[in-house]
């Protein structure tokens, strides 16, 4: 009896009938999604009804546990939300598999490719311009919105308890850490920032020979060429499993947040959606700015916006994102491959913009400390400089969070943000989507300054052969 009981709920992790049930329930569901496939409705509409899928599903999850405070501890849940992970997050580690080959070749295929009126100097100020500049807009966001809220100053009671606080560094040394002292090491940190720099060189290098003497590099460009091939094939083919991977992604979110620990903070998470609603509005208003209609752009910007949502994950959007910007934006190569890799450690505008802002505006109110002009400003410059070098993976806020923090004085404060913490998870859809748009919407802005934006093909419906 034994011997059965560990195998069915230490091994296959299959102990229960509801576990079975919820199961049987996925793969009924994944079969409706390749009916649909298979009936040819598009993989935009397909990803949009697994997201509401997901949702209803996480939802009869925590109905069927009777909305338990902590549905983890649950042995069914537990059991049933380890198997989402597979499918969910599986697609998540296909995805990230994907990145520095992509990042890797893609720089240095524009380089050696590069048209010769783009001027690269321009290009990699013209980033630094905007990614920082929306970043520090969208902290003054979350500053406004938590002040007039009073953000901390009763509703959500404080937590106690060992901090959570990451060890902190300071901007210097976090830039530092930017340059690839070791490339293999960056690739396995997944330092993207670092990854470009040293494609960079690798591509300026090849295109002073080729400029030199062609021939020297022709086998070269050749070889990345095709490999830049492989790769975006490579893309194409694990992104037609996004709307399968949607459903068990936004269920296990829903599945396994308790209602109390929804609760104790629901302001600050009505608060966070607000904020993001408004930068999204600003995002839309920039675009207005530069010719660049918000309603076509949020259209074609859908699938990586509902991947950020359900993924949590803004790195894991990065394939997606530059095939979307290229192949229906209308936004150069150059531009695409070296803004959106940039942004996907640097420059986020919800997990490094929005939300540290309005912690440390919960704490200063929480403490009685006085919100003033020298608290605004601190606040603007500690989480726009912070907000270098944030890896764009689920949960990296926290280290924003921690930078930040400690930038303005209020370290020895951190462990009252704990019940924050605990629903992390439900701020961080919010959080990457608008991470993710502030990637697409940089591209546009930079390539239209760079005046290489292609208007009718971002304006143009025309389906786009995966």
């Amino acid at each position: 009896m034994g011997n059965k009981f560990t195998f069915f709920e230490k091994f296959l992790m299959i102990s229960t009938k509801e576990t079975l049930l919820f199961l049987l329930i996925l793969f009924a569901l994944f079969y409706f999604m390749y009916y649909l496939a298979k009936k040819r409705v598009s993989s935009s509409k397909r990803t949009l009804l697994s997201t509401a899928i997901g949702l209803i599903l996480g939802i009869v999850i925590q109905a069927y546990s009777g909305f338990s405070d902590d549905p983890i501890k649950i042995k069914y849940v537990a059991e049933t939300t380890k198997w989402y992970l597979l499918f969910g997050n599986g697609f998540i580690d296909l995805i990230k598999m994907l990145i520095i080959p992509l990042v890797l070749v893609s720089i240095i295929n524009v380089i050696v490719n590069i048209n010769a009126n783009t001027d690269v100097k321009k290009l990699t100020r013209l980033t630094l311009i905007v990614t920082l500049g929306m970043v520090a807009i969208s902290s003054i966001v979350g500053f406004v919105i938590s002040t007039i809220f009073k953000l901390g100053s009763s509703s959500i009671a404080l937590g106690s308890g060992d901090s959570k606080i990451k060890t902190v560094k300071d901007v210097v040394t976090i830039i530092r850490e930017l340059i690839p002292s070791n490339p293999i090491k960056a690739m396995t940190d997944f330092n993207v920032i670092g990854i470009v720099i040293f494609a960079m060189f690798i591509g300026i290098a090849a295109r002073y020979i080729q400029n030199k003497n062609e021939a020297k590099v022709s086998t070269f460009v050749d070889y990345i060429a095709n490999l830049h091939a492989i790769v975006s094939r490579m893309t194409v083919i694990v992104i037609r499993l996004l709307p399968y991977a949607v459903i068990p992604l936004l269920a296990n979110t829903i599945a396994q947040r308790g209602l109390k620990s929804i609760k104790d903070v629901l302001l600050f998470i009505v608060l966070l959606y607000v904020a993001v609603v408004i930068q999204f509005i600003i995002q839309a208003f920039v675009l207005v700015l530069h010719g660049v209609s918000p309603i076509t752009y949020f259209k074609k910007a859908s699938k990586p916006l509902l991947l950020a949502f359900t993924s949590r994950s803004s790195a894991g959007t990065l394939p997606l994102t530059i095939s979307t910007l290229t192949k229906n934006m209308g936004v150069n190569q150059s531009t695409a491959n070296f803004v959106a890799s940039f942004s996907s450690t640097a420059g986020m505008q919800g997990c490094a913009g929005i939300y540290p802002t309005m912690l440390i505006v919960f704490l200063a109110n929480a403490n009685g400390i006085t919100i003033d002009a020298t608290l605004f400003i601190m606040t603007i410059i500690v989480v726009t400089l912070g907000s270098v070098g944030i890896a764009g993976v689920p949960g990296t806020a926290i280290t924003a969070a921690s930078v930040s923090v400690n930038g303005v004085g209020f370290g020895a404060l951190f462990n009252q943000i704990n019940p924050i913490l605990a629903v992390d998870p439900i701020l961080d859809m919010g959080r990457t989507c608008l991470n993710v748009s502030g990637r697409i919407s940089n591209s546009i802005i930079v390539d239209k300054h760079l005046k290489l934006f292609n208007k009718k093909a971002f304006n143009s419906f025309e389906k786009i052969k995966e």
